[in-house]
């Protein structure tokens, strides 16, 4: 098929027509001076923004926020454990420590990719499998999985934030990162230069080794080093004072947060071809502890996920999920709707895909990880979500968010809920051998 340029007279067909219409003369004095999503904002939508949910989880908490970092899959899962230990000790305000797995999550991550590198070595450089260990949004991210998360828990287990807070380096990761991807992609190729030229399995055992205390190092210069040892003392809202002392992570988390991470299950919505629907699938190259859990996912329609959702919150049991929060999403308003911005009538083009096509083109993947701490259900059917962000108090409601239920079935793609609400079918699903994708599909993006 020949190839055809734009004409002259194509160009000035097109700028008559568009001179020609008021509205479209109005629209530009309006869209050039403002922000599209100022102009675009449906009045109506807007106008019905309520903070009233049928079902909130008991023991809500002061919102917490994960500054300028990547760390919101942390963040979810660890305000999830914190609820229990909240309850568990009538506290009114607590937060465990998100840096603390943080610097543990950037030292296996460059464990795992520096493994990654040794096992691709062969492979040529622009490989697209090599091209992508070393991309910069694929290399040392701050972004990670409900799995992951779970690995370092039970690896390092968990502390409470006043034993190790947060530093400049957790707090705006932006720059470290930069030095961190600097120094592994050298390291990377040093490995890869090693093996080219055949040798020994024991030197390049210890040319490793010797990189991993070099990254720890530098872990340790910009977010410290994170205790062996620690003492636990607070007071509660009864305003009594207890104390715990000589702790470690490990039994910290035994004795004082006693969730079972093993018995949950990551349900995603993949309408795709590629990922038929009542099947398991993982992520290749996914991943932080090299002797951890693989990323397992449980793809199953979104009806069957909302379910899980309603029955785990209706326990007053909070859900983890990931999701792609920039779309249709007011920031400021805390609102996830699908129909809060009129971009058909600004611009007087149809904006109608469908998920699945998203999905396989690049407009639509996991960004984000939160926590479900309430929805509202009208007959039995939802209609909206009580989300509970790490963004801090200036947004939403105190921090709280609203999703709609539209916006759930477009946009939702993940959620980490118990066993016990799953029905056996899906539990049975579980032993089925999961299908690897590749370490670019879109399931994988909350960690890259």
């Amino acid at each position: 098929m020949d190839k055809k340029a734009l004409t002259q007279s194509h160009l000035e067909e097109m700028r008559r027509e568009f001179k020609s219409s008021q509205k479209h003369r109005a629209l530009q004095n309006a869209v050039s001076r403002t922000e599209i999503k100022k102009v675009a904002l449906n009045w109506d939508r807007f106008a019905t923004i309520s903070h009233a949910f049928s079902h909130i989880i008991t023991n809500e908490l002061p919102i917490t926020a994960q500054s300028q970092s990547g760390r919101c899959w942390l963040f979810a899962i660890l305000n999830l454990l914190r609820i229990h230990v909240a309850r568990k000790y009538k506290l009114d305000d607590f937060e465990l420590s998100q840096s603390y797995l943080f610097f543990w999550d950037k030292l296996e991550k460059a464990n795992y990719f520096l493994e990654s590198v040794i096992e691709t070595a062969k492979l040529p450089h622009d490989s697209r499998l090599v091209m992508c260990l070393f991309d910069t949004s694929f290399l040392f991210q701050d972004g990670g999985q409900w799995h992951m998360a779970v690995n370092l828990i039970n690896k390092y287990g968990v502390l409470p934030q006043s034993v190790f807070p947060d530093n400049e380096a957790c707090l705006n990761s932006r720059d470290f990162n930069q030095i961190m991807k600097m120094k592994l992609r050298e390291m990377g190729a040093h490995l890869r230069a090693l093996i080219a030229k055949d040798s020994s399995l024991n030197e390049i055992i210890q040319v490793k080794e010797k990189m991993i205390e070099e990254i720890y190092r530098m872990l340790s210069l910009h977010m410290g080093t994170p205790p062996e040892k620690f003492d636990w003392q607070f007071q509660n809202k009864e305003k009594k004072c207890h104390a715990y002392r000589d702790l470690d992570p490990h039994t910290f988390y035994k004795n004082h947060v006693k969730v079972d991470l093993s018995e949950y299950v990551c349900l995603v919505d993949s309408p795709r071809e590629l990922t038929p629907y009542h099947n398991t699938y993982t992520v290749k190259y996914l991943g932080n502890v090299i002797e951890g859990a693989p990323i397992l996912y449980l793809n199953v329609p979104i009806e069957e996920m909302k379910e899980a959702t309603i029955k785990s919150l209706k326990d007053d049991e909070p859900v983890w999920f990931g999701c792609d929060v920039g779309k249709s999403f007011h920031r400021d308003l805390g609102v996830m709707d699908d129909k809060l911005y009129d971009l058909d009538l600004i611009y007087d083009v149809p904006f109608n895909t469908t998920k699945e096509i998203r999905m396989n083109y690049g407009e639509s993947q996991m960004t984000h990880a939160m926590l479900f701490t309430g929805v509202n259900l009208v007959d039995n059917k939802p209609t909206k979500w009580r989300v509970e962000n790490s963004w801090g108090e200036k947004v939403g409601k105190k921090g709280y968010f609203i999703m709609t239920d539209d916006w759930f079935n477009e946009y939702m793609f993940e959620v980490a809920v118990h066993k016990k609400y799953l029905p056996k079918n899906l539990i049975k699903l579980l032993e089925i051998p999961p299908k690897p994708l590749v370490p670019w599909d879109p399931l994988g993006a909350l960690a890259t």
